[in-house]
């Protein structure tokens, strides 16, 4: 089930003749991870099917040899093809991305034939970001305490100072 994925067609048989069909859906145990229950979505041959299909993202950027940061957007995009064509996965080339501010869009991804992206053309797969260095802050140096002299203010100084009169 988890290298079928959602994109690839699985032949359920044990109901007359084998059906192709489509993972939709996998629960899984949250203990032992093995799946409890799959839907599955039967398909008709000639009609067409929307699918997330996961991105594989191949080669290194030259850009982030250089020092910059690779910041993946997406992991997978939406398409639409014949569930007989349908891809297992779409290679995203990292070679292209030379320098910071560089991008590669839903648009740039290369499809198979007969595929159709429904996902945003503008949207960003991938892109290179300039690698921003964190500040320090700068922290007081802590004062001593024994060293301030404390000021005093008050009426004690007001109370001596009076002239006292005695009438």
């Amino acid at each position: 089930l988890r290298d079928a994925g959602e994109a690839t067609i699985v032949s359920l048989e044990g109901l007359g003749a084998p059906l192709p069909t489509l993972i939709h859906e996998v629960d899984f145990d949250p203990i032992t991870n093995q799946p409890r229950h799959v839907d599955f979505y039967a398909v008709t041959k000639g009609e067409k099917v929307e699918v997330a299909i996961p991105l594989v993202f191949v080669g290194e950027s030259p850009a982030v040899e250089a020092g910059a940061n690779l910041v993946k957007v997406l992991h997978e995009i939406e398409v639409e093809a014949d569930p007989m064509n349908l891809p297992h996965d779409i290679k995203v080339d990292l070679s292209v991305l030379a320098e910071i501010n560089d991008r590669i869009c839903a648009k740039d991804l290369a499809l198979s034939a007969g595929v159709t992206l429904i996902s945003e053309p503008g949207e960003i797969v991938a892109l290179v970001q300039e690698v921003v260095e964190e500040k320090e802050e700068v922290v007081a140096p802590e004062a001593d305490i024994a060293s301030i002299e404390v000021e005093k203010k008050g009426k004690e100084e007001t109370e001596t100072e009076a002239p006292v009169s005695n009438t």
